[in-house]
């Protein structure tokens, strides 16, 4: 981590621009975790076969991007702001031995590079999945898919829609795939 941020620094630095200077990230969400069984499903309703890359914007404590290792044989990449969940999530990728397939990054998931996704997941607000579509209709390949949990993409017409009851609350899941069909 010490030479990722010396290496941030050296850019600034030859970039002409200082630290302080650089916006600061900004949160696109408050931290939820999902309920493991609206993961389960989440990663049932993508068809995340083995090999995969599963990525999860806004991870918190990595429960996503671990299921899909663990119970799909996948590959995961969570994106955390919070240093203090980037620690738990890395910290229950290795005590499950799962160092190898699980990859936990800190930093702005608009920065992010999504080329190697074939699903992505989010339970983010719906403004901040309107920020994410230029990116998503950018990065993503045909036929990888976004899952939403409880907020839809606007303008986007869901491939499929699922509700989970998990302690008296309904869960919606929200599957698209590239491209996208407009609603």
């Amino acid at each position: 981590m010490r030479q990722w941020s010396v290496a941030i620094l050296f850019l600034s630095v030859v970039a002409g621009t200082s630290l302080a200077q650089r916006p600061a990230i900004e949160r696109l969400a408050p931290y939820v975790p999902s309920p493991q069984a609206v993961v389960e499903r989440m990663l049932e309703a993508a068809d995340v076969k083995p090999g995969e890359t599963v990525f999860d914007l806004g991870c918190g404590d990595g429960r996503v991007v671990i299921t899909a290792a663990r119970e799909f044989k996948a590959k995961g990449v969570g994106v955390e702001l919070s240093a203090e969940l980037v620690r738990q999530a890395r910290d229950q990728a290795s005590r499950l031995g799962l160092a190898n397939r699980v990859t936990i990054l800190q930093g702005d998931l608009l920065e992010v590079d999504l080329r190697p996704a074939d699903v992505v997941t989010l339970y983010l607000l719906t403004e901040s999945n309107d920020r994410l579509k230029p990116i998503f209709a950018k990065s993503l390949r045909p036929g990888a898919r976004v899952v939403s949990h409880d907020f839809k993409i606007r303008g986007w017409k869901p491939a499929l829609v699922e509700t989970v009851a998990v302690s008296g609350r309904s869960h919606s899941i929200y599957v698209y795939r590239m491209p996208p069909t407009k609603d």
